[in-house]
């Protein structure tokens, strides 16, 4: 399943080589916000730097949630529309603006409550600090599945919220591969400026691993008896590797010859 998982998340990217870099292109000049923006108002204020660091992340991740129905499109084998990501805009802003509080708040917690723990100098302190970093890592493997879930199972945000931990602990092998992938996605785009694969790559890698993964909830509901520990994954998907079919390198490059 997982080698398959990668196969299909290329191929749906390679399928849409122009339109992701195009999405792309939204992402980068959003970053331009968080990433260059302060350290021109930084000389004026620091509060207006920091401000424009928050307006730009929540920005990105606002953009994010309309980009992701655009890469569930494209995982569902569909050809996404330029003209619909303002349609999905005003669907999902309002729960990618919830999410962008949340990481917010995620943050403003790890920047203040490090150096108080650490302050404590006991171990109190010591465990606190522990306590807090398995919680962000938690919670930042978790998180993965919320542009999916809301994209592809619920609109209302507790019950995505809560649906991430619940894949994420019945799945936690699973979450950590869509991590590992995640951070090679992110190395791998920065040798291209974002342009590939990019965010919108990486939220296709997140809306295929999630549509794969949700097969097995779909056989164990119609055979609740079965070990949980023997998802028959090869039969679950043969549609999807008989949609993806077989690639050669000749068809990647000059599909029309095929």
């Amino acid at each position: 399943m997982l080698t398959f998982m990668v196969k299909k998340a290329f191929f749906d990217m390679w399928d849409h080589f122009l339109g992701v870099v195009i999405m792309n292109l939204g992402f980068i000049v959003l970053l331009t916000v968080p990433l260059l923006l302060p350290s021109t108002l930084v000389e004026f204020s620091v509060i207006a730097a920091i401000a424009s660091q928050v307006i730009g992340g929540i920005l990105v991740i606002v953009y994010m949630g309309a980009i992701s129905m655009a890469a569930r499109d494209i995982a569902n084998y569909e050809r996404p529309e330029f003209g619909r990501v303002y349609e999905y805009l005003k669907e999902t802003w309002r729960t990618s603006l919830l999410f962008a509080i949340l990481w917010l708040v995620v943050v403003l917690v790890v920047v203040v409550g490090v150096p108080v723990y650490a302050n404590m100098g006991n171990i109190l302190g010591l465990i606190a600090i522990v306590f807090l970093f398995w919680a962000v890592v938690i919670w930042t493997l978790a998180s993965q599945f919320f542009f999916p879930i809301r994209a592809q199972l619920d609109t209302k945000f507790s019950k995505i919220i809560r649906k991430c931990f619940v894949i994420f602990f019945d799945n936690t092998f699973f979450a950590l591969t869509l991590a590992i992938g995640s951070v090679a996605i992110i190395v791998g785009s920065v040798f291209t400026a974002l342009l590939l694969p990019g965010i919108t790559g990486l939220l296709i890698w997140h809306q295929v691993g999630v549509k794969l993964r949700l097969l097995k909830y779909d056989y164990l509901e119609e055979n609740p008896d079965t070990n949980r520990r023997s998802i028959p994954w090869d039969a679950l998907l043969i549609d999807e590797r008989e949609r993806v079919g077989k690639r050669t390198l000749r068809g990647m490059i000059f599909p029309w010859k095929e």
